[in-house]
């Protein structure tokens, strides 16, 4: 329920506080008072569009805030959302349009946390409905006319309707896999073709260690110099332990040097480290002549490894330069491509079991839209009398109204068209509601439809934009009692220009347009203070001013008839609740 509404800036609003209550609200005052900019107020802090023209002139920053009262499932909603209460009890939305040079900027906030619109689209449909003469647009829309009747349903129908939701996003993912297959056939072939290959050609090169190229370019090198090296390694071993030439070996010198060192150690122990570290190097210098002497000697030429070193440098560089760049990223390569190449070989489903798999899930997706049309044509059946009942009253006992439902090919809605069907006249066929109702029949349809969606509709609060035009009398009568009657259930908020709908209202507001001086004390080209046209609202709590208002609401009388029609019209409302509250209590 709609507590309060705070408003700033907006259109002809500068300040506007409102408090509404429960039951039926009703806002009145004279054409272009401004009672529909306080509904677009309501609808803008909803998320709904809004222009450059919902901002005060004068300014650039327009508010609107509305605080509702909250209960369990909105709590737990908002909790998915990530968003805290601020209290138990109710929950505070939020909407700042400000203008820019260049553009129209929007927050909208809920309970302070910024939201998007998919957020506040979400909450809308919990909060407020509203209803207008111009909703014939929704009328006229099969899937917005099918959602009615679904909600209507109840659960059991909203509950298959998720079913049939469910098998059809796995008849569609099973659809999308067999076609994916089927136009892919060739790719894949080509695919398998390719990887076939790759993996044959790799296998060959027989691929294992990532550093075997760098191996085989160190052993080219040993092979193509081993002449060089033997004369090399012999060099070393001469000059290291056994020299034929003049020279003396370093092996020579360092056993003279150790023979000068034990000389001098028998003098001056503290020599003895330095003895140890020649008689270190000597043995280690004998043991390097040594090896060095014995690798010069194993080594020997072989043209026939050298080929097949060539060969296989040659045979790695083609395969990196393929695959690489590297032997290591070759390597790598081949792994994921053998992978690749055992899944399209292995886990790809063929066509036919993929036929299968569509088939039975068309069968159960069929299987639940039939059952989905089955609960839709109960539901249909139960709406198409309650509604003629609700009709009745409002002078539309000859109206014939038939929910249609024509088959279609299956959706995630089901497999239903749905139209409203309608004939207000006896002996006129039934026609598409839109096409064939006056505005003032569509007003009262539309009401009729809200009385019979009362106990369904999860709104709590349901808005009413001049659903009475067009109508008078009788009619206008029927219309108050329908709007109260849905004021039991929830909260109603109605603009009206009837004073027996007026009448019924458990709270009264009277909107109307004063021209008030600015607060800045400019003054205008003339010398006089700048004037403004501004929306005041009048909670109407005294019977007194009740009463003036239906009495100018009435209009076309003396004002003394004007009060006595005002005071029949409070009485007459006044009987009807008391009757209503009796009626309420017995069938409790």
């Amino acid at each position: 329920m709609l507590l309060s509404l705070r408003i700033e800036n907006f259109a002809l609003i500068d300040q506007l506080e409102l408090d509404f209550g429960a039951g039926l609200n009703v806002l009145t005052g004279e054409t272009g008072a401004g009672k529909s900019i306080i509904l677009d107020a309501i609808d803008a802090v909803l998320g709904g569009k809004v222009s450059s023209r919902v901002i005060r002139t004068g300014t650039n920053r327009s508010m609107v805030e509305a605080t509702f009262t909250s209960n369990s499932a909105l709590a737990a909603w908002l909790s998915e959302q990530e968003i805290d209460l601020i209290d138990e009890n109710s929950i505070i939305l939020s909407r700042e349009i400000t203008e820019t040079a260049s553009n129209i900027r929007s927050r909208s906030r809920v309970n302070g946390v910024l939201v998007n619109r998919q957020v506040m689209g979400g909450l809308r449909d919990r909060l407020v409905e509203i209803t207008a003469q111009g909703q014939t647009v929704q009328v006229g829309q099969s899937a917005q006319v099918r959602d009615w009747l679904d909600v209507y349903g109840g659960h059991s129908l909203v509950q298959q309707r998720q079913l049939v939701a469910v098998a059809f996003g796995t008849y569609q993912q099973a659809h999308l896999m067999l076609e994916k297959r089927r136009t892919s056939e060739r790719e894949r072939l080509q695919q398998l073709d390719l990887l076939t290959y790759q993996v044959q050609e790799l296998k060959a090169a027989n691929l294992s260690e990532p550093d075997e190229f760098d191996k085989l370019l160190q052993e080219r090198e040993r092979l193509s110099h081993v002449v060089e090296l033997q004369q090399m390694s012999y060099k070393v071993y001469q000059a290291l332990y056994q020299n034929d030439n003049e020279a003396p070996a370093a092996a020579d010198l360092l056993g003279d040097s150790e023979v000068t060192l034990t000389n001098m150690v028998e003098y001056d122990t503290q020599l003895q480290p330095l003895l140890d570290m020649v008689r270190d190097a000597q043995a280690t210098l004998a043991e390097v002549g040594r090896q060095v002497n014995a690798y010069g000697e194993g080594l020997e030429a072989d043209p026939q490894r050298l080929e097949e070193v060539e060969e296989r440098i040659r045979e790695l560089k083609q395969v990196c330069r393929k695959y690489g760049p590297t032997l290591a990223e070759a390597i790598a390569f081949y792994q994921r491509i053998h992978e690749e190449l055992s899944q399209l070989n292995n886990s790809e489903q063929s066509i036919e079991s993929l036929e299968k798999q569509e088939r039975e899930c068309l069968s159960k997706l069929t299987e639940a839209c039939q059952e989905l049309t089955q609960l839709r044509q109960n539901a249909a059946s139960t709406l198409e009398a309650e509604l003629i009942k609700e009709l009745k009253p409002l002078a539309m006992d000859k109206v014939k109204f038939q929910v249609e439902i024509v088959p279609v090919m299956p959706t995630v809605a089901g497999a239903d068209k749905i139209t409203f069907l309608f004939s207000p006249n006896p002996g006129e066929p039934l026609q598409p509601l839109t096409e064939i109702a006056s505005g003032g029949e569509m007003s009262r349809f539309l009401l009729a439809l809200k009385a019979c969606f009362s106990q369904a509709d999860a709104a709590a609060t349901l808005v009413f934009d001049e659903i009475d035009v067009g109508v008078s009398g009788r009619v206008a009568q029927a219309i108050a009692e329908k709007l109260h009657q849905l004021g039991q259930f929830h909260q109603v908020l109605c603009v009206t220009h009837q004073p027996l709908v007026a009448a019924m209202a458990d709270r009264h507001f009277r909107v109307a347009k004063q021209v008030i001086n600015t607060d800045k004390g400019q003054k205008a080209t003339n010398g006089h203070s700048e004037q403004r046209t501004v929306v005041r609202v009048t909670a109407l709590n005294n019977i007194n001013k009740r009463r003036e208002e239906l009495a100018q609401l009435a209009g076309g009388k003396s004002a003394q008839e004007a009060i006595a029609f005002a005071d029949s019209l409070l009485t007459q409302a006044a009987n009807h609740q008391t009757k209503s509250k009796v009626k309420r209590g017995k069938v409790s």
